[in-house]
């Protein structure tokens, strides 16, 4: 249950340049907060976590993150497990994590609004390490590899216009033609490692991507749990039994029975399951994203949750 937070908060506005105007933007933060904001732009070389740090440094216990996933996921970063709490103003395309929290799109003024308001949800965060010796890396929604939410979210926006969900038919059809499986090994938290063969493997903290597509309905972002879905299709009829599992199973017959509280539906080609740690090898490299980002070509990669690491406003 949300919590409201009386005490007025000592705000830093962490904020993307090439995504908003500025002087919209302050003029919107000092209607909603005041004048005593602390201002700090990312760079092309710091996305945010860098400013996140000096304004946490610095005191300041709310700070607000305005620009895409990738500036809230630098942000994020910092903020985990500290006492400060995090506030998002979604600007751009993706905004995945402010779809799944249902934070007000395109409106500054509403966004500003919510965080005001002071109502808290906490919220788990994943941290994935590409690699043996890699720096561990936050995300707020989704990393993975193959038919991930990045390709859909490409899909052709006229066609989601005008046919919504069915526009991602095209994608799947797109990823169907370009179908090749990868050995795997893959340990969900204490068992043994298993051998399979995916095409696509996505793990995630939230389940929707654009367009109200679900991919992962079982997951909730503050149940201390990462969904996983791994894709094994190698021919149309597996591409038909995904398509099957992900726009109507999982999709569009479970909003129509508003069936919410029911397990996701695994199918032969499209399996779902979820864990707190996630160990996987890959016998061949593939290209990895992190929250809609490209993260290069990936061999093995770990993952956690960390539970309630963040509150969101």
């Amino acid at each position: 249950m949300a919590e409201t937070t009386e005490a007025r908060r000592s705000a830093a506005v962490i904020w993307n340049p090439s995504k908003v105007d500025e002087d919209e933007l302050r003029t919107a933060v000092d209607a909603a907060l005041g004048e005593d904001v602390l201002w700090l732009e990312t760079s092309e070389e710091d996305p945010g976590r860098g400013m996140a740090e000096q304004a946490i440094a610095e005191g300041r216990d709310l700070l607000i993150a305005v620009g895409g996933d990738g500036t809230v996921r630098a942000v994020a970063e910092a903020v985990a497990g500290t006492e400060a709490a995090l506030g998002i103003v979604p600007r751009g395309t993706g905004n995945l994590l402010a779809r799944n929290l249902g934070i007000p799109l395109g409106d500054i003024p509403a966004a500003l609004a919510r965080i005001s308001a002071g109502e808290e949800r906490p919220l788990d965060l994943g941290w994935v390490t590409l690699g043996e010796d890699a720096e561990e890396q936050a995300f707020a929604v989704m990393i993975g590899f193959g038919l991930d939410a990045q390709m859909l979210a490409e899909t052709d926006d006229d066609l989601k216009a005008k046919a919504g969900w069915l526009a991602y038919v095209q994608a799947l059809g797109r990823a169907a033609a370009a179908t090749e499986l990868v050995g795997a090994q893959i340990a969900l938290d204490d068992e043994e490692p298993e051998a399979t063969s995916i095409h696509t493997m996505l793990i995630g903290n939230c389940g929707t991507i654009q367009g109200g597509i679900t991919l992962l309905p079982d997951a909730k972002p503050d149940d201390g749990r990462l969904d996983v879905l791994l894709v094994s299709a190698d021919d149309v009829a597996g591409w038909i039994d995904t398509a099957r599992s992900v726009l109507w199973d999982n999709g569009l017959k479970r909003l129509l029975q508003r069936s919410v509280d029911v397990s996701a539906v695994s199918t032969d080609s499209a399996t779902h399951a979820s864990a707190e740690r996630i160990r996987v090898k890959l016998l061949e490299p593939q290209p990895f994203e992190i929250d809609g980002e490209e993260a290069g070509e990936v061999s093995e990669f770990s993952v956690r949750v960390q539970k309630g690491a963040l509150r969101v406003l």
